[in-house]
């Protein structure tokens, strides 16, 4: 009995630390709006207050979050590809997951360019109350396709893991692991370092997630506070065609996904992961919540480590659904706005640019507007375009992070139920 108990205990602890998260989101936005609106402008409001306390204390948060990322992904990796151990299946769970990322993907920019058509963002747009940031554009760096493929092999993975190449840990990471699991005990040594390491790395997650309100509420609260609402009014149409998009894939297609691949309930799933949605909207970070999602997969919804583990650390980096919405919305947005006709073989080209772009994009705040820039060269469209919406991007981004890990964690759930490593029970268990 007294060990039920403590279970218990630490799994309100757990409900705390998820509702604390949500009530400082809360908090952090109706601080931020009284800031901007009724608090007057002034050296300890703007110096002390806004880029000062709650500046240091959001950015020291992603830090925090950001130092644990490289060290956590490579062994979440190596962990989970030695767990799955048979190569063939990995290569199935593999195989399965790219394919549910990169389906998604093209169906979620199919989406926006069709909600961009029926609202026409750019459509009376008064350019003269638009600030453009041309010399931000100036930049940014646009990659080729070509050189986004090359990037995927690492050259040197030592100076990847050094440098944060996400995409480059992770095929050194799943190489590794697949090599450790055919060795079995002859690399035993190598493999517990490994495995323990990774309980550290857990371990020193939970310690840094312990201080996700302070983090949440200061960074909520920046953004509002320097932000407010009058920036969004010209472009509301734009926000508002790219929210209503963000939804239909994250409630729409990814739930009925669900759906029709488990038999799952989808408002279960909604309502256990909504807390790690509203982590994930106020870093603005995919990379962040990767330890939160594995972790809330497998306590309240049952989902096997051995495949979260490989799954949405993969997810993080090349699963960027709501990105690539806000990229087709922007496309439609930018033609409109400039009075350019597109034709069907540019949605086409966009829809495939798009898809490619997100494999590359890296799960840090505001890089699809980095990756944007070859989307728009793709169909001819002026970059300049993006300088109009990159003031009111960081709410959007915020937006599109939460659809992001939220397609993840459905992939996964998915792939797991598919493979047998999904408890229903635990699933189905009340909250």
């Amino acid at each position: 009995m007294s060990a039920k108990k403590e279970k218990n205990v630490k799994e309100k602890k757990k409900i705390s630390l998820t509702s604390m998260i949500f009530i400082a989101l809360i908090a952090g936005a109706i601080t931020g709006m009284v800031l901007h609106y009724l608090v007057p402008d002034s050296s300890v409001k703007n110096d002390v207050i806004v880029e000062g306390v709650l500046y240091v204390l959001g950015q020291g948060f992603i830090r925090l979050m950001k130092m644990l990322v490289v060290p956590l992904v490579f062994c979440s990796l190596v962990c989970g590809s030695m767990a799955i151990g048979d190569t063939k299946k990995l290569g199935n769970v593999g195989g399965k997951t790219l394919a549910f990322y990169l389906v998604t993907t093209a169906v979620a920019v199919a989406v926006a360019l069709g909600i961009g058509t029926l609202l026409r963002p750019g459509i009376g747009l008064d350019m003269s109350k638009i600030q453009i940031n041309a010399s931000d554009i100036e930049t940014m760096e646009s990659t080729s396709l070509v050189q986004t493929i090359l990037n995927i092999i690492p050259d040197n993975p030592i100076k990847s893991l050094a440098s944060g190449e996400m995409l480059q840990i992770i095929v050194f990471a799943l190489i590794i692991g697949v090599i450790l699991a055919k060795l079995g005990e002859r690399a035993e040594t190598v493999s517990n370092f490994i495995s323990q390491f990774n309980d550290i790395m857990m371990e020193m997650t939970m310690m840094v997630m312990s201080l996700a309100p302070i983090g949440v509420f200061s960074l909520i609260a920046r953004t509002f506070a320097t932000i407010g609402f009058s920036a969004f009014v010209p472009l509301a149409k734009y926000m508002i065609a790219v929210l209503i998009a963000l939804a239909i894939q994250c409630f729409g297609i990814y739930q009925i996904l669900l759906k029709l691949f488990t038999g799952l309930n989808p408002v279960k799933f909604i309502r256990k992961f909504f807390p790690v949605m509203a982590f994930a909207f106020s870093t603005a970070t995919s990379n962040a919540t990767i330890p939160l999602s594995i972790d809330t997969l497998h306590k309240k919804m049952g989902v096997s480590k051995k495949i979260s583990s490989f799954t949405i650390p993969l997810g993080a980096t090349i699963n960027m659904d709501g990105t690539s919405i806000m990229q087709g919305v922007a496309v439609m947005f930018a033609a409109q706005a400039f009075g350019i006709q597109l034709t069907p073989m540019d949605y086409i080209t966009v829809i495939g640019t798009a898809t490619l772009a997100s494999i590359g994009t890296a799960g840090i705040p505001s890089v699809g507007l980095v990756t944007l820039t070859m989307v728009f060269n793709s169909v001819g469209l002026p970059v300049e375009a993006i300088g109009i919406i990159m003031g009111i991007d960081r709410i959007l981004d915020m937006a599109r992070t939460a659809v992001n890990i939220t397609g993840d964690a459905v992939c996964t759930t998915i792939v797991a139920c598919q493979n047998g490593a999904v408890d229903k029970e635990v699933f189905n268990k009340a909250e």
